[in-house]
């Protein structure tokens, strides 16, 4: 069984709780005791959010637009998005082979600036395969961004990074809401001006990356139960021994329960593939679902737009609730909550009430499940990009599979087949809480 090395996990007692103040004092008196962020970085970081949020709400809303420019099919100027979402993948992948190795100012500095190449060569571009080709660029640059800052929030500040990163990815949410509206404002025929616009918006950030430590802690250094982070800490030969020590099941103590770190790993991908097709599936067939179940069209789209304004809403609630309870008590509400909303919305008469309410309990579950991971496996350094980019695969994939499934059960069946999914998102939950619980120790 993986040791759960989060701080979250248990409560300490209180001379344990004085043994950590302790030790943080010192850390903080260290010379080698720099934040990973300056609150100038944080605030840009957050801005960066916002406008990968706004780049991928981009290529829908401008879809019109492109078939009349280029005289395309429906399915083909579809494959805009399609682009950008393969290009996130690779970036993550990408910038996940980089990290550590060139420095993170490099990372963040060059997933910017591919953002903005991508977004201004896709609004100059001359012709559709151009445009495909740019988009997969900007991709890049939005991969390495999102992989980028979820990986430095979740290790660099210590017992508030759960909180941190659901504040960053409300952020996300926020740009992810400002993007359609921007192009409803200007109009779809516009969007040249506004992928440019964005372009421009990126290098600002690129000042503020100065405030970003070049060299972080490893999530295997992340802050363990009754030591202190040491930002500038190099792990040392018994800190491995350790570390190896605790990727071994035990041979004797508590619960133990034998669970590979292959397991566990695979578990939490599906949790982030499932709960990404969940969230995918409610904004793509929500409107649709409620049309059929009586409600009008500009009902329907006001009760789809509210759905993602609770799942931004939602991440901001939750960051004060992540200073108190642990990762794996926030998800396990979440799951339970989503499935609950989701069966409610079978109901004609509560579907649009219970819709927002799947976007309040599905928020928290991507950015508190990073922290939980990083404690749960903390000698598998990519474990963080392959949840990552799972969930940018699950995307791609909820859209076809769900209208595989709509095909044969109806429209009407949506809540339920999505219930369906978000059950699993539960059990694997539960499974992961048990595969990862604390051991008591050998006597």
């Amino acid at each position: 069984m993986l040791p759960v090395t989060s701080d979250h996990v248990t409560e300490p007692s209180t001379g344990q709780r004085v043994a950590d103040a302790d030790a943080d004092a010192r850390s903080a008196g260290s010379p080698d005791a720099a934040p990973v962020f300056s609150a100038a970085a944080v605030v840009a970081s957050c801005v960066g959010f916002v406008l990968i949020g706004a780049l991928q709400a981009l290529y829908g809303p401008a879809i019109p637009a492109f078939r009349e420019e280029f005289a395309l099919s429906p399915s083909a100027a579809g494959l805009g998005l399609s682009a950008h979402f393969i290009g996130g993948v690779a970036g993550v992948l990408l910038f996940d082979r980089l990290y550590g190795r060139i420095g993170n100012r490099r990372i963040l500095g060059g997933s910017y600036l591919l953002m903005a190449l991508g977004a201004a060569g896709f609004a100059l571009a001359p012709n559709w395969p151009v445009g495909l080709a740019m988009a997969l660029l900007a991709g890049l640059g939005f991969g390495g961004i999102d992989y980028g800052l979820n990986q430095l929030f979740a290790v660099g500040f210590g017992r508030r990074s759960t909180a941190m990163l659901n504040i960053l990815n409300a952020h996300f949410g926020v740009g992810a809401i400002l993007g359609p509206a921007l192009i409803a404002a200007v109009g779809s025929e516009h969007y040249p001006a506004v992928f440019l616009g964005f372009a421009l918006a990126n290098l600002p950030l690129l000042l503020c990356l100065k405030g970003v430590r070049d060299r972080a802690p490893q999530p295997a250094d992340a802050p363990q139960p009754g030591h202190a982070p040491q930002p500038g800490h190099a792990p040392q030969p018994a800190d491995a021994a350790r570390s190896a020590d605790a990727l071994r099941p035990e041979a004797g103590g508590g619960s133990v329960l034998g669970r590979s770190l292959g397991s566990v790993l695979a578990v939490f991908v599906a949790l982030y593939v499932l709960h990404v097709g969940v969230e995918a599936g409610v904004g793509g067939w929500e409107p649709t679902h409620l049309e059929t179940v009586g409600y009008g069209a500009g009902v329907a789209a006001t009760a789809t737009s509210v759905y993602w304004l609770m799942m931004t809403v939602g991440r901001f609630l939750v960051a004060p609730i992540a200073l108190r309870f642990p990762a794996q008590a926030i998800i396990t509400v979440s799951c339970a909550g989503m499935t609950a909303c989701l069966l409610l919305a079978a109901v004609p008469g509560l579907a649009p009430y219970a819709y927002a309410g799947v976007g309040l309990f599905i928020a928290p579950i991507f950015p508190t499940g990073l922290p939980w991971l990083h404690s749960a496996a903390p000698g598998a350094r990519r474990a963080g990009a392959t949840v990552i980019a799972a969930s940018m695969a699950g995307g791609v994939a909820a859209g076809p599979a769900l209208g595989k499934a709509i095909e044969w059960s109806g429209i009407r069946a949506v809540p339920l087949l999505l219930c369906a999914v978000s059950a699993l998102c539960l059990a694997a939950t539960l499974w992961l809480r048990r595969a990862t619980r604390p051991t008591a120790p050998p006597r």
